[in-house]
């Protein structure tokens, strides 16, 4: 019976995070087309490039809190834990929000185009400041995504709606970050509602507790830091040596991407509490055999329509990019099967290290590869797609192989 409750559980939470995945992809890929369309090439080069600048503030700010709070809670004992759990989890990450904000003014100050468009960055950051009152990782643990899939879906649907109703053109984008604002609070009030209806009161240990949560944490942020060196890095590289056409250039072929690996964080994050459960590493093989199949075909897929869908979503501007997508796609193939092996399979049986070290490690190829594409003057987007794609390889076959040396571990 509990076995069938745990796949209960499992269908349904995959399900919610599918539906948000969906909507996660869907409402960008309604909005790219138009904001390519009323935004100047070196605009939309911009707008991209302070979004790249944001996956750090907010790795700095989640600090590794979706993975370790998700599981400190789905360990909890009690509902009066859960308060504890959230409060010493917030203020922890209102400490590393101020840090983040010292770091950002520091970058401001350094990087030009940042600090051309001060109050667009600002108002960029408030928006990943207001995540630290979503408390996702809360129903995570719980197994409540459908309350973080109908909160997500009300505030980007809210934004994506008032895009089309305000941005006309370069003059407009500071509604961009306003829009994203207006959605999060609108969330936050929905989110507290469901907390008031939990009857979680949050309550804090102290201060030493906090610190021993942050210390705790810091593993799963040095594997996030390093998994966003990945794909922002090379955004923040391209901008300082390359134009503002080519970072939008590479910025759209992400995105597209992005959209479809969205599809994987479902599947993985929807088995991530009851691999902690239960290390049924059975589960682990279904999910390659069922999905692998289905994401070759959408690679060739991808492959064959890469400048019509550069037409549909960028416009014809953006069609000479069509390679650079095409240099790409190895990332979709692997990247879903190392997502798969890292916090869901080794994370669930506490190898957490594991999982920070390898990607940890391939960060450091990037950086190397990237480096070297520099010194020999081959630094291109094709080339920089290319060893995106090697390193993706890379990280699953690492991963893979920690599988295998502690299988015995597993259920």
């Amino acid at each position: 019976m509990k076995i069938k409750l745990y796949k209960t559980n499992i269908v349904k939470n995959t399900a919610m995070l599918y539906m948000m995945n969906i909507a996660k992809m869907i409402f960008p890929l309604l909005t790219l087309p138009y904001l390519t369309r009323v935004l100047s090439v070196n605009c939309y080069g911009f707008v991209s490039y302070v979004k790249a600048v944001m996956q750090y503030m907010q790795l700095i700010v989640d600090f590794g809190f979706t993975l370790s709070g998700t599981k400190d809670i789905v360990l909890s004992k009690n509902q009066q834990n859960f308060g504890y759990e959230v409060g010493n989890i917030l203020i922890s990450k209102l400490i590393l929000s101020c840090l983040a904000g010292i770091v950002l003014c520091a970058v401001i100050y350094l990087i030009p185009i940042l600090r051309d468009n001060i109050l667009y960055t600002l108002l960029s950051f408030l928006v990943v400041f207001l995540t630290n009152f979503l408390f996702d990782y809360l129903f995570r643990g719980l197994e409540k995504m459908e309350i973080i899939t109908i909160r997500f879906v009300i505030m980007k649907g809210l934004a994506t709606i008032l895009t089309f109703a305000v941005i006309h053109g370069d003059s407009d984008i500071l509604w961009i970050p306003i829009l994203d604002i207006i959605g999060s609070l609108i969330a936050i009030l929905l989110v507290g509602i469901e907390v008031f209806k939990l009857k979680i009161k949050l309550k804090c240990s102290g201060f030493k507790v906090i610190a021993e949560k942050i210390k705790s944490s810091a593993i799963y942020f040095f594997s996030n830091m390093a998994t966003t060196a990945f794909m922002a890095l090379n955004t923040l590289v391209i901008g300082f040596f390359l134009s503002p056409s080519e970072v939008a250039y590479w910025s759209l072929c992400l995105q597209m991407i992005t959209a479809v690996q969205a599809m994987y964080t479902p599947l993985t994050d929807g088995i991530y509490p009851h691999m902690v459960k239960s290390k049924d590493l059975g589960l682990i093989k279904k999910a390659v055999k069922l999905y692998m199949p289905i994401i070759s075909i959408g690679c060739l897929f991808t492959f064959a329509v890469s400048k019509y869908a550069l037409l549909i979503f960028g416009g014809q501007l953006y069609v000479a990019a069509a390679n650079i997508l095409r240099a790409l796609i190895p990332v979709l193939f692997f990247g879903f099967l190392s997502m798969l092996l890292g916090w869901p399979t080794l994370g669930a049986i506490d190898k957490q290290r594991e999982v920070t070290i390898t990607t940890i490690f391939t960060a450091i190829v990037q950086v190397l590869g990237l480096g070297v594409l520099l010194l020999t003057r081959q630094f291109s987007l094709l080339n920089i797609a290319l060893l995106r794609g090697v390193t993706e390889f890379l990280l699953f076959g690492l991963r893979f192989r920690y599988v295998l040396k502690f299988k015995s571990a597993f259920q």
